[in-house]
């Protein structure tokens, strides 16, 4: 006897394998902070030009003041991305992951272009092994030069 393979979707959901390319989304670390630097190498690594990011500058009485910067705006175009995980392999501070998520739908072109918080929504916060902000600050507090 074969099991029926048919999914009543929405109640039911296939199991994803691992390493599974879904939707690209940014995580912040586990102090909540956002990783992303603005250095725009997915920007520029991605095939069909489906991200975009306007550098912001942090202010400096804020608490990730010694990171340099912060994207003002992030968007990736749903509709151009071809999930090929190009972002995720180039990102140096691990910001940008792609989820399990496979099923996207909008009423308009509008709705499929998810900006910094749409991205932040659907990735949230990730574990970190590095806690690599968090040395740099401690660095610069003791007043050591920190590679």
């Amino acid at each position: 006897f074969k099991p029926p393979v048919t999914l009543e979707y929405l109640d039911e959901r296939p199991n994803i394998p691992e390493g599974y390319r879904g939707v690209p989304t940014l995580v912040k670390d586990p102090n909540g902070l956002e990783k992303c630097v603005s250095c725009q190498l997915c920007e520029f690594v991605c095939p069909p030009k489906a991200i975009r990011i306007t550098p912001g500058a942090i202010a400096e009485d804020a608490e990730n003041a010694h990171v340099e910067k912060a994207p003002q705006e992030f968007e990736i175009n749903m509709l151009r991305c071809i999930y090929c995980g190009l972002c995720q392999e180039v990102c140096p501070e691990e910001a940008i992951f792609l989820q399990d998520i496979f099923s996207l739908c909008g009423t308009s072109r509008g709705e499929l272009v998810f900006k910094k918080d749409k991205l932040y929504e659907l990735g949230g916060t990730l574990p970190d092994d590095h806690y690599k902000w968090d040395h740099k600050k401690a660095a610069e507090l003791e007043g050591t030069p920190h590679h």
